[in-house]
């Protein structure tokens, strides 16, 4: 799924609420990469989140003393739309050819998207024949903020840099955490700070895209209410103990059971919806990334909730690299899904 289309050799980048990822592969041998470089770091929230002159002069600052970090001297970049600065859906519409499909789209994109067309940045792909209609496909569409993403290129340039393609993060999440070659049907869940994608995919191919407005702040703050500490204790209990019922006496589990309870009742909606539309098709598996990959226990709570096979998968899983790189990455492997998603794209 592009924003814009290029080729060439770059590098991903990946603006998170709290820190700049950058990573750079090369392909090692079918469905296997090479790391070549990488690097991170860590920024207030309140400067990602801003939009004003200043703050974006500190984020261009953190963009390149990332690079920088990482040793990165490739001037092509892909970069991730973050989910709560896109909408992406699958819909179906006749079967036509792509020309007929453009030319559709143009004027009736506004029907799926919840922004007025002069405002946005539209794409889509076709996924393929609709599972219950063999007159209609499946397409992909994806939109954005026109403004948003000037502003964001505008950005990137200013550094030095060519942005040749921008992805919504759920579409590369897809490409990190799936199987080589993925068969039947699975789920690709990442809890970031204040929101949860979840993409339900046939194959590669993603039919189901949400994005949950609960991530690991919301569990903090469940914590911090009901157990009367400071979010950073809160914060400390949810990573070292997490749904654990031994430690703590359980105190950690009972304070965020109602936050779960709501976010498992979403991914169980989800489950529904495309079992309701593909009926010949058999979830397989969840691939939990994230700060889901550093909460004790809570793919096991998933699992048993969902009644599905649910675990943690590393980013890096179809990624080759040295001892010392992944020491480098081993604190924050769970945060790169983005990242790495985007280093994996290949010409298209």
């Amino acid at each position: 799924m592009n924003i814009f289309k290029g080729m060439g050799e770059y590098f991903a980048l990946d603006i998170g609420t709290k820190s700049v990822r950058v990573v750079q592969l090369s392909k090692a041998s079918e469905g296997q990469w090479k790391l070549d470089h990488v690097g991170y770091v860590g920024l207030e929230a309140k400067i990602i989140a801003s939009d004003s002159p200043e703050a974006r002069k500190k984020l261009g600052n953190a963009i390149m003393s990332t690079v920088g970090q990482a040793g990165i001297k490739a001037k092509n970049v892909v970069v991730g739309l973050p989910s709560n600065k896109t909408f992406t859906t699958v819909i179906e519409v006749p079967t036509m050819s792509d020309t007929e499909l453009k030319s559709t789209l143009k004027y009736q994109a506004d029907q799926y998207i919840p922004m007025p067309l002069d405002d946005a940045k539209v794409d889509w792909a076709k996924l393929g024949p609709s599972p219950n209609d063999a007159k209609k496909e499946e397409v992909l569409l994806a939109s954005t903020a026109q403004k948003y993403v000037e502003d964001l290129v505008e950005t990137i340039d200013s550094l030095g840099f060519n942005v040749v393609a921008a992805e919504p993060d759920p579409i590369a999440l897809t490409r990190s955490l799936l199987p080589d070659k993925p068969t039947g049907a699975h789920i690709v869940l990442d809890i970031g700070e204040a929101s949860t994608d979840i993409v339900v995919t046939v194959g590669d191919k993603p039919v189901l895209v949400r994005t949950l407005p609960m991530g690991l702040k919301a569990l903090i703050s469940a914590i911090v209410q009901n157990l009367n500490i400071k979010e950073d204790q809160a914060t400390q209990f949810i990573v070292k103990f997490g749904l654990a019922q031994d430690r703590l006496e359980g105190q950690v589990f009972r304070a965020v059971e109602g936050v779960l309870d709501n976010f498992v009742t979403e991914i169980i909606k989800s489950v529904k919806f495309f079992q309701n539309k593909y009926a010949t098709e058999s979830l397989s598996k969840i691939h939990l990334s994230g700060y889901a990959g550093v909460i004790p226990q809570l793919s096991e709570y998933i699992g048993s909730k969902t009644e599905l096979s649910a675990e943690v998968t590393s980013p890096w899983h179809k990624v080759v690299m040295s001892d010392s790189e992944r020491q480098k990455i081993q604190a924050v492997e769970f945060e790169f899904a983005t990242a790495v998603g985007l280093a994996q794209r290949e010409a298209e």
